[in-house]
């Protein structure tokens, strides 16, 4: 049963996660479009609402729920997990997954009423918590040992610089386009 629980935890946090990277796209594209000429502009917003919601309530939202209930479910079926301290530290990273759902939540919530308030640029770089915390996870279940852990985090903090490198480089690109 443990195995069959874990294959569905694994599948509902992949589409979890797609779910939560595309989103975001879409928040870029939605806010960009606030800067396009008017007919553009509603033409635009209207179908990014329309996928916006789709995507949350459908998919991305159902995945949550799923990924975690089938996770619980696995400590119920295995608790001896919970007395493992890499457990403890990705649980937090849980939720802060959570923390992070629930805030693009609300940028969906101001979509839905026409009142984003935050530029493409913002996203750009909103999108990378998810990043964050996906390698965060996937590491610590793999790896399971407090040392890994400390290079771990190390590893994250230079991803999270290259990251902030590979977007101040693609701004600057998307600039020289526009030129």
């Amino acid at each position: 049963m443990y195995l069959y629980l874990k294959a569905l935890h694994i599948i509902f946090v992949v589409c979890w996660f797609a779910g939560l990277f595309y989103i975001v796209r879409l928040f870029v594209y939605y806010a960009e479009a606030q800067e396009k000429p008017e007919v553009e502009k509603e033409i635009l917003s209207k179908q990014y609402q329309i996928m916006t919601n789709r995507l949350w309530f459908i998919i991305t939202y159902p995945a949550a729920i799923l990924a975690t209930i089938f996770g619980v479910w696995m400590l119920v079926e295995n608790p001896a997990l919970l007395k493992m301290p890499w457990m403890h530290v990705k649980l937090l990273f849980v939720v802060f997954l959570w923390l992070y759902h629930f805030r693009c939540h609300q940028f969906v919530k101001q979509i839905e009423a026409g009142a984003l308030q935050k530029k493409g640029s913002f996203f750009r770089i909103w999108n990378e918590g998810a990043t964050i915390i996906l390698f965060s996870v996937v590491f610590l279940v793999i790896l399971k040992n407090a040392l890994n852990w400390i290079f771990g985090v190390v590893g994250l903090i230079a991803l999270f610089m290259l990251l902030m490198i590979g977007y101040k480089y693609y701004k600057k690109v998307r600039q020289n386009k526009q030129k």
